[in-house]
């Protein structure tokens, strides 16, 4: 795929996102490489990332589970060396637990761990071992932001969504908390809910919903991608604004 001239804002912009090979991450991959930016997803299935590294010249794919914590340290050098630094990181890739959903009484405590190791300790881990790079683009006013996608589970109690809503509210108050703390590094970690999308993940939780009553992830990319540039500094601190 060629990249267009609709750069605006995200040209030179190095920008890494999880679960890139579908849905909502191969959505962004492909805004972000038509936008101008330099792009690094990450994604399971090793197949997946070459085909979608063929189809967007210069993205660079790795293959990896941020599930696993062996796995973190080798996907952030590969983030790293292939981009060369790092000015944004999007924290997408998620696990439903048990599928098909159940309730919590139901749902085995492995399910529940695999949620918890996706959807929070996967981006902790990768976010803490590429802070420094993020702390250092903060320093150059180039970016240093941190995307954590949420969901509306993380607000509201859905029966059967149990493990995915708790570990989508834990991600959703540790971004609150890490923003507040990294404030004076001028580093943003954010979380925003894109909202009910017509991708795998949740026709693999909902098989039955109807896909034109859902939000298509291009839709939802672009809005996360407005959410990152307004980010973006020149931003003011709540300690230089007190």
């Amino acid at each position: 795929m060629k990249r267009s001239t609709n750069d605006t804002g995200l040209r030179g912009v190095r920008i890494a996102v999880t679960g890139g090979t579908s849905g909502l991450g191969l959505a962004l991959v492909r805004e972000w490489h038509q936008r101008g930016a330099s792009v690094a997803f990450v994604a399971r299935d090793a197949e997946n990332v070459a085909r979608v590294a063929a189809a967007h010249d210069g993205a660079v794919g790795i293959t990896g589970d941020i599930s696993k914590k062996d796995w973190i340290h080798p996907i952030a050098l590969q983030i790293l060396g292939g981009l060369g630094a790092l000015d944004v990181l999007v924290n997408n890739a998620s696990s439903l637990g048990p599928v098909p959903l159940a309730p919590l009484s139901d749902t085995e405590c492995e399910d529940l761990e695999a949620a918890l190791a996706a959807n929070v300790l996967g981006p902790f881990r990768l976010t803490k071992a590429l802070l420094g790079a993020l702390r250092a683009s903060a320093a150059e006013r180039r970016g240093g932001i941190v995307m954590n996608i949420s969901s509306d589970a993380a607000v509201t109690p859905y029966p059967n969504w149990g493990a995915y809503g708790a570990s989508k509210a834990a991600l959703r108050h540790l971004s609150a908390i890490w923003d507040l703390e990294l404030d004076g590094a001028g580093v943003r970690i954010l979380s925003r809910d894109p909202g009910d999308m017509d991708t795998p993940l949740h026709k693999l939780a909902v098989p039955d919903a109807d896909p034109s009553t859902l939000l298509k992830p291009e839709a939802a990319a672009a809005d996360i991608t407005r959410a990152i540039l307004d980010a973006m500094p020149h931003r003011v601190t709540r300690s230089e604004a007190a």
